[in-house]
């Protein structure tokens, strides 16, 4: 699948079928999100995979967006390492650019995906911290379900052209 293609067809999926997805597809989309840019390309992140059935159905408890986990065939927490960043703050971009490569690789290797977004809700940070052991500094941007669709979305035009302005607003 072409760059283009992929950006102007992907779309969340919820919906998943049974099916472990293999360690090679795996790699590859962290590889992805690892070719992200990052601020004076610092990348400031860390990511776990979560293969864990009863993690993966430990989550919807505390995040009241993620029941898809529940048919997920795996998660990504993306996080940010707040000692890896240069510039206060910037991690945010920085694992929001690795973010949208995992979603843009899962759909291109025929995957599904949805983002599930933790910050900047604390009880969603903390939670996900516990329940991951993450560091202290280290935070959880998201989580990423991924695994099979059992749904097939159409690609949706959202080109606005109200939303562009040129030179000036």
């Amino acid at each position: 699948m072409e760059a283009m293609e992929a950006i102007l067809s992907r779309r969340s999926i919820r919906r998943y079928e049974a099916g472990k997805v293999p360690e090679e597809l795996i790699q590859k989309m962290l590889a992805a999100a690892m070719s992200a840019p990052s601020a004076s390309n610092e990348q400031p992140w860390h990511f776990i995979v979560i293969d864990d059935r009863r993690i993966l159905d430990e989550i919807p408890g505390y995040h009241p967006f993620a029941g898809m986990l529940r048919e997920a065939s795996l998660a990504i927490a993306v996080c940010g390492d707040l000692a890896l960043q240069k510039y206060e703050g910037y991690w945010i971009q920085d694992c929001s650019a690795a973010t949208q490569n995992i979603l843009l690789a899962a759909h291109a290797l025929g995957l599904g995906a949805v983002w599930l977004g933790v910050h900047p809700r604390e009880d969603r940070v903390e939670a996900t911290r516990k329940l991951l052991s993450i560091p202290e500094n280290v935070r959880p941007l998201c989580l990423i379900a991924v695994g099979y669709p059992a749904e097939q979305k159409p690609p949706s035009n959202r080109y606005n052209v109200s939303r562009l302005h040129r030179n000036r607003w």
